[in-house]
């Protein structure tokens, strides 16, 4: 039994964009990518951003694993010290240390995030992720991009690309995280609605 979603009244729900069998078919099609483009997984990591980014890539190294009948490292990446918008999250962000589970000096990696859209929080991930080390080549995997960059970032791996406008927001929820499994498209209210 999936708990009900409980969001802000200024925000409704306007569409599903995927169901939990899309994510699990647009996961599958993530790993095939990413094997052709590497050309297999040697060498290859996986840094999951917090959160979602996080069961994401656990998902994807696993996908993966079956596919090349071998283990791939998978690291969790907190960001909140890095981000440029620091002033805004809050008096005291909550800090989770990033556990780099393997060593990404000279690695291909692979940034997992759910939803690429100013391009911010990757840039404070590539920040954060040099200070584990020195990456042969980072690569970026975004289950959904909705555009509106605001850094030049673009992502090598894309589940779906939808178009949103600046009132719309991408909510995706996970079983590892929210006990549910799904893509909405939520759109803020006008004043009076």
């Amino acid at each position: 039994m999936t708990k009900p979603v409980t969001r802000p009244e200024y925000l409704r729900e306007k569409s599903q964009i995927m169901s939990a069998s899309e994510i699990d078919r647009t996961l599958v099609r993530l790993a095939h990518e990413i094997v052709e483009k590497n050309n297999g997984v040697q060498d290859l990591g996986l840094v999951g951003i917090q959160r979602r980014g996080v069961p994401l890539a656990q998902r994807l190294a696993k996908i993966l694993g079956r596919i090349e009948k071998t283990n791939v490292p998978v690291g969790t990446l907190d960001i909140t010290l890095y981000r440029d918008d620091l002033s805004t999250v809050g008096h005291h962000p909550e800090y989770r240390k990033g556990e780099m589970e393997f060593d990404i000096q000279n690695k291909n990696i692979i940034l997992v995030d759910d939803v690429l859209y100013t391009g911010r929080t990757t840039r404070a991930a590539l920040d954060a992720l040099f200070d584990h080390g020195r990456p042969r080549r980072i690569q970026l995997c975004a289950l959904i991009d909705r555009g509106h960059r605001e850094l030049p970032i673009e992502a090598a791996f894309v589940g779906r690309k939808i178009e949103t406008t600046q009132d719309e927001i991408v909510e995706v929820k996970l079983q590892e995280t929210d006990s549910m499994e799904k893509v909405l498209l939520v759109e803020r209210n006008s004043p009076g609605q």
